[in-house]
């Protein structure tokens, strides 16, 4: 066991930076993630990490210098959030095509408008097809661990990859609860010195990066990207199986609760997956048979786990932290794509709820499973999302 500290999600990510090593953060403030590296900083500046620190003028540089740091064979990170994150789009394809392994800190927040400080998953959800790993943790600890996790597998010869560490704003991120932080010597069991293996300074090597590349070479490129992705999926599960044998705490990209003998199962992912397990907890405890299967691992979607757990259910309720106008959530079409391709009818509902920071409590779960059980009763279709948590009086159709 490490040490045992109180530790909100931003500081627990920044002492699973140092705890990785890191050689070079860049990064500019935003809330709610200017904590994460606040605390680095401040770490850098007590002697306790030895990192270089370059303070930038805007998100956009900073991933700039990330990936400049990166590419000379540096590890590296930098974390943003909402408007921030949109402002680093132009460059998140630059790390992820140049399969440089980056880690960042995402710590979710509405992208505006109307302008919001509080979660929801509209600002990683614009970044689900830029080539990046996505893992959503659910806790101060997950978000520690996770950042070790991202490292050793990004940097994996066999995937080459960045990752994106999510934590919801305010929810994880301002959340104290008690975190063990690995000592430097248990660290050093799971993560050790950065050991390039693509992207070096070497004089006698000299090589571009993100160069003008014709339709004769592009897609091959991608398709490289893609393979690395792909191979993402196998390397966590190894990488979850190492931690756990290290510090005791078991990861999957899929993490079910009850789903075995469920008729309804709510997916969903990041923090409101605790009230949702609470829930289910103790409806079973009624003799309910309801369940949950939380979406660890985004990005490469866990198709094939998750079609698994959700076999032999009657109804499936997702739950996505976004609002997708005009048509489905990103989770719920990752998952009816999962049901699809395993041959699996059971009914499937798209539910739309913590917009803007709204709270998902006990009786939000609760509503989701009385109306995927009321609709599946009647084999109703699921026509459009349903947007459980609307104040309807309150809606205007005309601006």
């Amino acid at each position: 066991m490490g040490v045992i500290k109180a530790l909100d999600g931003n500081a627990a990510i920044a002492h699973g930076v140092m705890r990785s090593k890191v050689q070079l953060v860049a990064a500019y403030p935003i809330t709610p993630q200017t904590p994460i590296v606040e605390t680095i900083s401040s770490l850098i500046d007590k002697k306790e990490y030895d990192a270089t620190y370059i303070t930038v003028e805007s998100e956009h540089s900073a991933l700039s210098a990330v990936i400049g740091a990166a590419s000379t064979g540096v590890r590296t990170f930098t974390a943003s959030a909402s408007h921030g994150l949109a402002l680093m789009h132009e460059v998140t394809g630059v790390a992820s095509a140049s399969r440089l392994p980056v880690v960042m800190a995402v710590v979710s927040r509405a992208i505006p408008g109307p302008m919001c400080l509080w979660c929801d998953h509209s600002d990683i959800m614009t970044q689900r097809d830029q080539g990046w790993i996505q893992l959503f943790a659910e806790s101060p600890q997950e978000g520690l661990d996770f950042t070790m996790i991202a490292y050793r597998t990004s940097e994996d010869e066999r995937v080459l990859t960045p990752t994106m560490v999510d934590i919801d704003g305010f929810y994880c991120s301002h959340l104290t609860e008690p975190v063990d932080v690995p000592t430097e010597d248990e660290a050093e069991r799971f993560i050790s010195e950065f050991r390039p293996v693509n992207a070096q300074l070497n004089t006698d090597m000299p090589y571009a990066i993100d160069n003008l590349s014709s339709p004769a070479i592009f897609t091959e490129i991608k398709r490289s990207q893609d393979l690395g992705m792909r191979a993402a999926a196998a390397v966590l599960d190894e990488r979850f199986e190492e931690f756990d044998k290290i510090f005791g705490r078991k990861y999957a990209r899929v993490m079910c609760d009850g789903v075995e003998d469920a008729d309804t199962v709510i997916v969903c992912m990041g923090s409101m997956s605790g009230t949702v397990r609470h829930v289910v907890r103790q409806l079973r405890s009624e003799s309910k048979k309801v369940g949950i299967a939380r979406v660890v691992c985004f990005r490469p979607f866990p198709k094939t786990e998750l079609a698994e757990a959700l076999r032999g259910v009657k109804n499936v309720a997702v739950i996505d932290r976004v609002s997708a106008m005009g048509s489905f959530g990103p989770l719920y079409e990752e998952v009816l794509a999962s049901m699809k391709m395993s041959g699996n009818n059971a009914n499937a509902y798209s539910f739309v709820a913590g917009l803007g920071g709204r709270d998902i409590w006990e009786q939000t779960v609760e509503n989701v499973f009385a109306k995927a059980e009321e609709m599946g009763a009647r084999n109703a279709p699921c026509k459009e999302p349903i947007w459980i948590d609307l104040k309807e009086d309150e809606v205007l159709t005309n601006g």
